[in-house]
């Protein structure tokens, strides 16, 4: 395998800002320098204190090189909202982003789901900024807009973060996000009518879903809309009101604490809402509501950060209030009071209450729990396989559909609900992966969506009245040809061992002379399966550049079960970037690239990954992009949610949890005697689950430390943009376009016509 350092592409003098090295702050008594991160983000900050997403001025560097270099690296520079914008003129960005616009020009289509009487789907022509809600009666009658939030904003970046419909579905609770922000402001109206049914939303409730990921959630601020069966409000989360406006929402970097959970009835003010549950002896808990099947009990799930175990709670609505609805504070009785599995309710019939769980099950089983019968415990309804539980749904009555994963790849499977009886196996083409379901017992059928790497997507229809699956629509894009990819799963060992699958993407009849540019993606972290999924992306790069996308599953997620989670979390964290370096090395050993043509990749926690392979094998990679990546392993915790990523990142306030934290932080560990890559760093101004700060801390420390540096080190600051979700097509495309031209340069790959 060569070792060789990627050719330099120029020297880059980065501009000078005032650095104050004077302060060091010593944790568990080990001395550690403020100096560059905090100082240049906000010299006023103090070590521990909040620090400011300000844009610091190493946001722009000046470049010593030819002009026509100069036009195609100055895409990675950081846009401010006080930079004066410049239209830039990039040959290869140009085609970039009409071939882009192009393949994103596709229909797409949602899966259908019923409320009510009518059936509802999400769609999008090609180019709108955000897909579009629409209704129908019939799913073969003319459908009509529901919600459009293209009207909401001109420029497209207020977005839908959850909704739910009532039972009856006559009600639509709806949460509006702004410019990516998890804040959310809840909405209710009547279905058909246009107006919401009061004047003022909710506020300060944040999207999300119970369980933190610093990349996926469960949903405001981590909320969920759910509605009593009375229909006369609903049940949500909030925070406190933070240290800024609303209009600045997503800019903060305070602590999210004291989470609560509250009742709203339709027509009151917020100021009356009922205090549902609330922990002010443990802040940092994260809570999770769902009103069962029937409309008789509230669940209450407590998370102690993203780690998958959880407490369960039951309150009986209709014996403690006389019917359906919230006229107090619940009285919850324990189902689940010991730290020890998850538990997710997946149905109920009356007291009997069906779960899904890791209790003695690392894989997942189905478990019953008779509320009248508590001392009976867990009864085993469907034992644990030998492929970890993905996924469930139950659907007309009893038929409970279990999705596995298998080699991460989906199986589907049907049982009975009540006896554990298997059914039918429902089938998919192979490589397939079940995108989204719809379906609930009230119905007889379901539908689902699968696709693949090369595959956008196709919605089948089940019908369990007569067991007819049939297909009710295909998505295509104009233009692609998925016939000319060749996608095959490969296994390699890591450095002790571990058989590790990885995806590879690319042309027909590549040639392995290790020429071949080359991205390898990975994430990693919290429980996570990284799954087949078609990436305009992706295909673009393969497609235009003659690439080579990786995709490598390595430990940390969730792919193999609860021990492929925990190989990869708190002491054992180095795995995950020793499972990415070793992909590298299989990619470079077979043939398949050299490290001057090999880009790494991955965003949030995958940031984290990137970040942490650059200092620590800089000579495997040509390039390193880090998105909105958790960079700070001593500090992550004092900003917005971070707390809850001690379940993999450890606590740093543990002596013990810090000392190894300190030995991978990319922020603390970035080397000057070494020779690094080329580096982009990518973040959102309005990004507040990953901070900013991570990512402007990182780039300093890496201009600074790396002032010599033969290759540049970039940043891209998204404006009006958060950790992800919510972006408008629009932004996509801008991002997009930019990424692949600065990766084309720098891997030196030549653009196809």
């Amino acid at each position: 395998m060569s070792s060789a350092s990627p050719a330099p592409l120029r020297t880059f003098a980065y501009p000078s800002v005032r650095r104050d090295v004077s302060l060091v702050e010593s944790i568990h008594g080990i001395p550690v320098k403020v100096e560059t991160p905090l100082t240049l983000v906000l010299s006023k900050a103090q070590p521990s204190g909040p620090v400011s997403n300000d844009f610091p001025a190493y946001a722009f560097c000046k470049i010593q090189t030819p002009t026509t270099l100069l036009s195609i690296v100055d895409i990675a520079i950081s846009r401010t909202p006080t930079a004066k914008k410049r239209k830039l003129s990039s040959p290869v960005r140009n085609k970039l982003e009409s071939r882009l616009t192009e393949m994103y020009n596709y229909e797409r289509f949602g899966v259908p789901f019923k409320k009510g009487d009518a059936y509802y789907y999400f769609h999008n022509s090609g180019l709108q900024p955000q897909s579009v809600l629409y209704t129908q009666k019939t799913v073969e009658s003319p459908a009509t807009v529901f919600f459009d939030p293209n009207k909401l904003s001109a420029d497209g970046t207020v977005s839908l973060g959850t909704y739910r419909f009532s039972e009856s579905g006559k009600l639509f609770g709806y949460a509006l996000s702004s410019s990516g922000s998890d804040w959310v402001k809840i909405h209710i109206r009547r279905v058909g009518e246009e107006q919401d049914l009061e004047d003022k939303p909710l506020e300060w409730c944040v999207y999300i879903f119970v369980r933190v990921r610093p990349s996926h959630a469960f949903r405001a601020k981590f909320t969920s809309i759910e509605f009593t069966h009375d229909e006369k409000g609903f049940f949500y989360n909030r925070y406190p009101a933070p240290s800024v406006s609303q209009d600045k929402a997503g800019t903060e970097t305070d602590s999210s604490e004291n989470q609560m959970v509250y009742y709203h009835r339709i027509g009151t003010s917020q100021s009356e809402d009922i205090l549902v549950y609330k922990d002010q002896e443990n802040p940092t808990r994260i809570f999770g509501v769902s009103v069962s099947d029937c409309g008789r009990y509230l669940i209450l799930n407590v998370h102690e950060s993203c780690d998958p175990k959880n407490l369960v709670f039951v309150a009986d609505l209709q014996k403690q209030f006389g019917s359906n609805s919230c006229l107090g504070v619940p009285a919850f009785s324990p189902v689940v009071d010991k730290w020890e599995a998850e538990f997710s309710c997946i149905a109920n019939e009356g007291p009997l209450f069906f779960f899904q769980t890791t209790l003695n099950a690392p894989k997942k089983r189905i478990v019953k729990f008779d509320l009248t019968q508590p001392e009976k415990g867990f009864i085993e309804i469907i034992p644990e396989s030998d492929n970890p539980l993905d996924f469930v749904n139950v659907v007309d009555k009893n038929n409970l559909v279990l999705v596995y994963l298998k080699d991460v790849k989906h199986v589907v499977k049907v049982h009975d609900l009540i006896t554990g009886e298997f059914l039918k196996d429902i089938s998919l083409p192979s490589g397939s992966i079940i995108k989204g379901m719809s379906g609930n017992r009230k119905d007889t059928e379901m539908f689902y969506s699968f696709g693949s790497f090369v595959s956008p997507g196709i919605i089948r229809r089940y019908d369990f009245t007569n067991n007819e699956d049939t297909k009710f629509r295909e998505t295509s894009v104009k233009g692609f040809d998925s016939t000319i990819f060749d996608v095959n799963q490969v296994f390699y060992n890591s450095e002790d061992g571990t058989i590790i699958p990885m995806y590879i993407i690319n042309k027909k009849g590549v040639a392995l002379d290790g020429k071949n540019p080359t991205l390898l993606y990975g994430y990693g972290g919290f429980n996570i399966s990284i799954l087949p999924s078609f990436s305009v992306g992706w295909l673009t790069f393969i497609e235009k550049f003659n690439g080579i996308v990786a995709v490598a599953n390595i430990r940390g997620g969730a792919e193999y079960g609860q021990a492929w989670y925990d190989a990869g979390r708190l002491f054992k964290k180095q795995n995950c970037f020793t499972d990415f370096q070793y992909a590298a090395k299989y990619l470079i050993s077979n043939g398949y690239t050299n490290p001057a043509k090999l880009a790494i990749n991955g965003g949030s926690n995958g940031g984290l990954l990137v970040g942490a392979c650059l200092n620590q094998a800089p000579e495997l990679f040509g390039l390193g992009i880090a998105e909105v990546g958790v960079m700070d392993l001593l500090r992550f915790h004092k900003f917005t949610i971070g707390s809850a990523w001690t379940s993999d990142y450890g606590n740093p306030d543990v002596k013990a949890d810090f000392e190894y934290a300190l030995k991978i932080s990319p922020l603390h560990n970035v080397d000057g005697s070494k020779v690094y890559p080329a580096i982009l760093i990518i973040t959102g101004d309005h990004d507040d689950r990953v901070v900013p700060l991570h990512s402007m801390k990182l780039a300093a420390t890496l201009q600074h430390e790396l002032k010599d540096n033969p290759n540049p080190i970039m940043m891209r600051i998204n404006t009006k943009a958060g950790h992800g979700a919510g972006k408008s097509m629009q932004q996509i495309i801008e991002e997009a376009s930019d990424k692949y031209a600065y990766l084309s340069i720098v891997l030196d790959a030549k653009f196809s016509e």
